[in-house]
């Protein structure tokens, strides 16, 4: 427990609420009542959502710096930010517990909550990103502000921008009235205007604890909690058994989705920020978890990934030309150039198995094919990679599972597959697939790819003197406290694939986060607790009426066209101008609980 005095943060005063004028309200409160805690003691609050800022200024009356103004237009509290000294007399007073107090680190700990009121993008997004208050300012032209609040929960929103499925959008407001708003080009236009700019971004660190940290996996769960403890003021090093930081986002994401020098520079802004971090060392080969507590390590954060690929158990798996897909996509990173023959075929129906068919076409493939053993409809990649994938030429056998791969001369030849049916759904709700007897094939192949799925290797930790008595469920997880990601070794925390399974990388970086306010926790405490009223799921969308909302089409992400792009590994999707990003924004309806702006 650290017992010793640091310096306090300076503080300012934020508004939580972003209602005012647009809010619902139930009733209106008498002429002349200016006071905020005598509407509530004698009326409660008249707003719908019952938790927002009622404006009547009470705030403001009491802020003896000048600080704060009621905005005639917005109805809510304007706070001058270089007047404000963080004295906190305007929260205290606020009924509605609408104004809280924020240090410069103060974001980086903060979670979704039951009782806030959170647009259904920022509930939807794993990462938590007040993702209204960004494209706010994105509507500002305050591009810097909204990176810095993007920041606050995601430290790669150059990457995350690129690969991000985009949940958020999922669950958008505008899916009601035509299309949802780009969050995620959005996100990507952000970092990528400061990064054209050639403007570097001043993040605040906190002054040194003196805990040491280890965080073993320099990949997105392993970079983000070294970026959050670093942030908070402890003593950070990453090892990395790859040569190159990254994990998967470098050695399981083609270049043309995340070229690697756009990586490379969002690394180097985490590593600036002042982390160690020591390539070409693994644990199990070059330390062990007792080295690092003997090297005066109070914590340990595991993120090492899921880079076993699973394979399927057929006939003909040891023939040349038989590859594991991560193996090969690792392989393109590390820059070889493959030769696959002029026919490919790709099992699976996931991201990784468009990324593995796609980058086959740029190698050379004359055909490209992928096998699935379900219909397109179950396929869980994301439909832009599907068409992608088909606009590039690739072919799908959708119902269809290969039952032995027929070699010759030790060379793979041919694949045997057999149709398909779907039956009753299994334990992933999808229908099951059954094979039609008599419906055996053969089709020519030089190169057989399995893209199926993958899984943790944690062998290496059953043989460590400290490893081996880590907790591990049946698919080769590391058990954790799924709202602390501790594990069963109090020092030991864990998140990213190896305690979830393969995920996106955007649940890698959530859970990165709370494992680094639990870390934090145990550092300064000496006890882990999870953060108060955690809001877990989703809250009902608020209700739109559409004749206050006009139709604005979805701007298109520009791209590279099809006969171009198969020629090499460059970016596809070339972002989006300033003149997109200010129309896309312009569609944000700026939801709450139940507000939002009425576009005429």
């Amino acid at each position: 427990m650290d017992t010793k005095k640091t310096k306090k943060l300076p503080r300012k005063a934020v508004l939580k609420c972003r209602g005012g004028k647009r809010a619902p309200r139930k009733f209106d409160y008498p002429m002349g009542l200016k006071d905020c805690r005598e509407a509530i003691k004698l009326y409660g609050s008249n707003l719908e959502c019952g938790i927002g800022c009622i404006g009547l200024g009470s705030c403001a009356n009491a802020c003896r710096f000048d600080a704060i103004e009621i905005s005639e237009e917005k109805g809510l509290p304007i706070i001058d930010e270089e007047r404000c000294n963080g004295c906190g007399k305007c929260v205290v007073i606020c009924p509605q517990h609408a104004l809280e107090l924020v240090s410069p680190i103060s974001p980086l700990l903060r979670f979704n909550r039951e009782d806030d009121c959170l647009s259904p993008c920022q509930q939807a997004c794993p990462a938590g990103v007040d993702i209204p208050r960004f494209i706010r300012f994105i509507k500002e032209r305050d591009y810097e502000r909204a990176l810095f609040t993007i920041k606050e929960h995601m430290p790669i929103p150059l990457a995350v921008g690129r690969v991000c499925p985009r949940p958020c959008e999922d669950y958008c407001t505008r899916n009601e009235i035509d299309e949802p708003v780009a969050i995620n080009f959005l996100k990507r236009f952000v970092a990528d205007y400061q990064l054209n700019s050639g403007r570097h971004i001043s993040l605040f660190v906190a002054p040194s604890t003196g805990h040491r940290v280890a965080i073993v996996g320099g990949g997105p769960a392993g970079l983000s909690c070294a970026y959050f403890l670093k942030r908070l003021g402890h003593d950070v090093t990453i090892f990395e058994a790859m040569p190159k930081l990254g994990g998967m986002l470098r050695y399981g994401i083609p270049d043309y989705r995340l070229p690697q020098e756009i990586l490379d520079l969002e690394i180097k802004e985490i590593i600036d920020l002042g982390i160690n971090f020591r390539s070409n060392t693994a644990l199990g080969k070059d330390f062990s978890l007792k080295d690092l507590r003997e090297q005066g390590y109070k914590a340990i954060f595991l993120g090492i990934g899921a880079w076993k690929n699973r394979g399927i158990n057929i006939e003909g798996r040891d023939l040349i030309g038989v590859w594991p897909g991560l193996v090969f996509l690792r392989r393109i990173a590390e820059g070889e150039r493959i030769n696959l023959g002029p026919r490919v075929m790709v099992i699976g129906g996931g991201n990784v198995a468009m990324d593995v068919a796609r980058s086959a076409i740029r190698l050379g493939a004359e055909e490209v094919y992928i096998i699935y053993r379900r219909s397109y409809a179950e396929m869980p990649a994301l439909r832009e990679e599907v068409k992608a994938a088909e606009e590039e030429g690739i072919k799908f056998l959708f119902l269809a599972n290969p039952i032995r791969l027929i070699g010759k001369d030790n060379r793979l030849r041919a694949v045997e597959y057999i149709k398909m049916k779907l039956g009753r759904p299994d334990v992933s709700g999808r229908p099951s697939p059954e094979p039609i007897p008599g419906t055996e094939k053969e089709i020519e192949v030089d190169t057989f790819i399995e893209a199926i799925g993958q899984y943790p290797d944690i062998s290496f930790l059953k043989n460590d003197p400290i490893g081996k008595e880590l907790e591990f469920t049946k698919r080769c997880t590391i058990v954790v406290n799924k709202d602390t990601y501790q594990t069963n070794i109090p020092f030991i925390f864990s998140a990213g694939d190896v305690a979830l399974g393969p995920r996106r990388v955007v649940d890698a970086i959530a859970t990165a986060r709370l494992a680094a306010y639990s870390i934090h926790s145990y550092l300064k405490k000496g006890i882990v607790k999870p953060p108060e009223k955690l809001l877990k799921g989703t809250l009902p969308r608020p209700k739109i009426d559409k004749r206050y909302v006009r139709c604005m089409p979805r701007a298109m992400m520009p791209e590279r066209g099809v006969k171009e792009r198969i020629k090499d590994f460059k970016e596809v999707e070339l972002g989006f101008t300033e003149e997109m990003a200010q129309y896309e924004a312009r569609r944000c309806l700026n939801c709450g609980l139940v507000c939002y702006d009425k576009v005429t």
